[in-house]
């Protein structure tokens, strides 16, 4: 049973490094499941906690706050607050051998550095397969070029990061390898075969099908849905949910990536009548957050039910904490 005033299934970021009274306000009023941070909310630790506190403030206990730190290229949070890491594939590809240990000891330090700021979930690790034709935008934010090996490290920097106090969230659900665009500008489109992706992308997410929580891809899927994108596709819902065997909490990603199509009110509705659980909205907008809420995104009983093993995980993670 959830006990938290969750009124609204919304994941939202702040304009800026400190919460404003509108924003607290509005907050406040609407009660979303959680927050995330980006570079713009960064300026040194001390700000951090005290925004973390602010946030939490604003609805009464302690909200998830998210953040996209996975390391290299994306990561929030720089030095001197964090080290600057690597990115992913590169890092693999340097430690050969050693990768294992190589990534439990990155994750391990990336969920103290995030741990010691007051953030607790962390979008990571990216479990999506590096090909040749991959966009720039994420391909050396993978660990493989393969299942195997994505697999075998994405366990790793899942592990690592729960051991250490926060909280892993997969992506990109059911896989992003494919793409050839940049999501955040154009909507990819994959024209790859079922059983191709049966085998290699949605193997991987399989392999992580016991989670409690995952971000679904703005892809579009020609041989599955040929017209709506993976996250907006009831379609792949069915696949994710009955074949990916996956039963957590499904968040979005950014409703705001040029990758959807139509307002904000039209994204809303087509990704929660998809089947995903939480809208995620991060860049702060108070107009498009307000239509985000009016559009309706009341959790039903399901959804509220996947929150509460979320919940009561990230205890045990905190209480485990080495």
């Amino acid at each position: 049973m959830l006990s938290e005033p969750i009124k609204n299934a919304v994941i939202f970021g702040c304009e800026g490094p400190n919460l404003t009274d509108v924003e607290f306000n509005f907050f406040a009023e609407t009660s979303p499941f959680g927050f995330i941070l980006f570079s713009r909310n960064i300026v040194n630790a001390k700000q951090v906690n005290k925004l973390c506190l602010s946030l939490r403030d604003s609805v009464g206990w302690q909200a998830p706050i998210l953040i996209d730190q996975e390391g290299g290229r994306v990561q929030r949070v720089r030095p001197p607050l964090a080290f600057d890491w690597l990115p992913p594939l590169d890092e693999a590809r340097k430690a050969g051998y050693n990768a294992k240990s190589i990534f439990k000891s990155r994750f391990s330090e990336i969920a103290n550095e995030l741990h010691s700021l007051g953030i607790d979930f962390n979008c990571a690790p990216v479990l999506d397969i590096a090909r040749e034709t991959t966009h720039e935008f994420l391909k050396n934010r993978c660990y493989g070029v393969n299942k195997f090996d994505v697999i075998s490290l994405g366990k790793i920097a899942y592990e690592a990061l729960k051991l250490n106090g926060v909280f892993p969230i997969i992506k990109h659900m059911p896989g992003h390898g494919f793409a050839t665009h940049d999501s955040h500008f154009k909507l990819p489109v994959v024209k790859a075969s079922k059983k191709e992706l049966f085998e290699n992308d949605f193997a991987v997410f399989k392999a992580f099908s016991d989670t409690e929580i995952a971000m679904t891809a703005h892809v579009l899927f020609e041989a599955i849905d040929p017209h709506t994108a993976a996250s907006t596709s009831k379609i792949m819902m069915e696949i994710i949910r009955n074949e990916i065997k996956y039963s957590g909490l499904l968040i979005t990603d950014d409703i705001s990536m040029s990758a959807l199509p139509g307002d904000i009110k039209e994204r809303t509705n087509n990704l929660i009548e998809a089947g995903n659980d939480v809208i995620l909205h991060c860049n702060g907008n108070l107009r498009e957050m307000k239509e985000i809420i009016n559009s309706g995104v009341v959790p039903n009983a399901l959804t509220l039910s996947r929150m509460a093993s979320v919940i009561e995980e990230r205890k045990k993670i905190e209480h485990n904490r080495v």
